[in-house]
Order: structure tokens, then sequence, then C-alpha cells
């Protein structure tokens, strides 16, 4: 029944919400340029993500347990979109931005909500928590802290990278979520103990919340209605990567459920390393700018992409380590030899 609540209440928030915001801003003139990025249509609502806030920050309140998990996603959360809003507005360095990140994640991580171990694909466990060192009497385990960051600096900047075509970041962010969702109802009866069925049930009923929250704002987006600005991006991140890691570390499965841009997010950097440019500056060498320079339309790699997508979002729920393990190679073979053919393509035009 709660999970039912959340859903319905996030849904119907959002929708209206949208609505009152995207009127209101229209009318106090808060509208983008979309000269500033060679975009053909009349202006429309931007920062639109201060409604996904609202909607978050009230339904969660009603229909989640409140417990630190939840405190500590709304502070951090709060945090991470105050600094993106001011990335936003002043376009910060690519480096102060990571050093920003870095410093958040450590915070995250010191605050419990970390990565100690991982299981491997031979089916035992890989215990991360073997080195550490003590900062200000608290125990720092180097390797998980280290690897929470690179995690969550990873997942940030390659969702990030995917806000170029309308309505991509909203519907990847909208499966990753509900794969969640779907793997924790499968694992709801495995287990009696206490603490295990109410970690499910906060992370269902999160997972559900934000999926149907994001849904609306996947309408107006496709339709480029209106605009969130990277403040929603880097929350959407932000969450994927944190409900991750509190759902028992299921990384393998978020990398596969967002395969296409893991893996292009590597490629890219790799490339730009290899080219001797800044890796983590932005650039038009992403797989979606790589489709538009052969002349493909914004609904055409849309297509593409979830065509691609829908294949891994489905073996991430069904299939075991190995299994994912197998379908994250097949991703690696299929972005390469896309990004093959297009080069082909682009010569041939020239």
């Amino acid at each position: 029944m709660i999970i039912l609540l959340s859903f319905l209440s996030s849904l119907l928030l959002s929708f209206v919400f949208v609505e009152i915001f995207k009127r209101f801003f229209q009318k106090i003139k808060i509208l983008d340029n979309p000269k500033k990025y060679w975009k053909k249509r009349d202006p429309v609502p931007y920062s639109m993500w201060i409604v996904f806030f609202l909607v978050f920050i009230i339904v969660s309140y009603f229909f989640v347990e409140h417990n630190y998990k939840l405190y500590l996603i709304w502070i951090f959360w709060w945090i991470v979109t105050v600094i993106s809003f001011l990335d936003d507005l002043l376009d910060v360095n690519p480096k102060i931005r990571l050093v920003i990140q870095i410093i958040i994640w450590a915070i995250i991580w010191i605050t419990s909500i970390k990565i100690g171990y991982i299981s491997n694909i031979f089916w035992w466990v890989i215990d991360l928590q073997t080195y550490h060192f003590t900062l200000f009497s608290v125990e720092v385990y180097t390797i998980p802290f280290l690897f929470t960051i690179i995690w969550y600096v990873f997942i940030f900047n390659s969702l990030n990278w995917s806000d170029w075509i309308p309505g991509n970041t909203a519907w990847i962010s909208i499966i990753s979520f509900f794969i969640l969702f779907l793997l924790w109802v499968i694992l709801y009866n495995k287990d009696s103990y206490e603490w295990w069925v109410d970690n499910a049930i906060f992370i269902m009923t999160m997972a559900i919340i934000l999926v149907w929250a994001i849904i609306p704002f996947w309408f107006y987006d496709v339709k480029e209605r209106i605009l969130m600005w990277d403040s929603w991006t880097m929350f959407l991140a932000f969450m994927l990567a944190t409900m991750a890691i509190i759902s028992w570390w299921k990384i393998a499965t978020v990398l596969v459920v967002f395969g296409i841009y893991t893996v292009d997010a590597i490629y890219v950097l790799f490339k730009r390393i290899i080219n001797k440019k800044n890796p983590l500056k932005k650039d038009f060498t992403h797989l979606h700018h790589r489709l538009l320079a052969i002349w493909l339309s914004n609904k055409q790699i849309l297509i593409l992409i979830y065509s691609l997508s829908f294949f891994f979002w489905i073996t991430a729920l069904f299939l075991d380590k190995n299994g994912k393990l197998v379908v994250f190679w097949i991703i690696v073979f299929v972005v390469i030899f896309i990004n093959n053919i297009i080069s082909e393509l682009k010569k041939r035009k020239k």
C-alpha cells in the first residue's frame, strides 16, 4: 500500500508541479536561449529541476521511513544540487568541479554510505576493508574509500555526458531505478531478517518514487517543452550511484543497466587521453554527438539507444554474474563497432 500510494503521489505531483512551474516561468521569462545550443525552436522554461526537488522531498517525507539513510540522501542531495546550480550559472572549471566532487564523495564515505566489498564472477567475495588509516578518530579503509569516490565520479560524469539528446537521460534513469525496484521485489522474500526486509522496503519505495516522478519530465523533455539544467542530471546520478551502494552493492547490475553510456564514457575518456586532451572537459565526441554528425535525427538516435539498451536492461535483471560479465563485453563490442562505422561514414561523407 505504501509503494502504491508513493507512486501515485509522485506521478500526480510531478505532472501538476511541472505544469504550474512551466507556466509561471514562462510568465516571468525564465527561458533558455536556444540559439546558444544551435536549436531551432522557441525558448522554453529552464531550471525545472526545482520541481523535481519539491516532488521528491514531499513524497519521500510522507512515504519513506525516516532513518539516517534518508537524512543523508536529503543533505547530500541538497549540497550536490546547490553546487551543480552554481556550475550551471558560472560554468565552473572542470578541475575545480572534480575536486569538489571528490570532497563530497569522501564525506559520503566517512558518513557510512560506502562500498565495503565486491563479489566477483567466481562467486567468492573480495573484502576491500584491509588497509586503513585513522583520520580524526575515524578508521578510513583505503581501497573502499578510493573505490567509492571513483564510483561516484564515474556515474556522475557518465550520466551528465548523456544529457544532450532530449529524453535520453530521463529514460536511462527511469529504467535504471525500475530495474533496481524489480530486483528488490525478487529479493524481498528471500530473507526474513528485519533489517533485510526494512532495507528492501526502503529501496523499493525510493526507487518507485523516482521512477514515477521522472516520467512527466521525460514526457516534456522529449517534446523539448522544458529544460532541467545539470542540477537535475547531478541529482539523478547521485541517486543512481547511492541506490546501487545501499542495494547491497549492486554495482555490476547498474553498470549493465547503464551499459551504453558506461562503455561510451570509458571510450571517450581513453580517446581524450590518447589525444592529450583534458579527459573531463566537455566536447562533441560522445556516441550521440557522433550519431548526430552523420545526420541522424534526435528521434532516430533515441530509438537506436533505447533498442540497444532494452536488451541490456533485461539481462541485468535475470542473468547471474557470469552472464552480466558476458553482456558487458557485448556492450563494449557494440559501442566500439558503432563508433568505427560512424568514423567510416564521416570519411565517406567528406
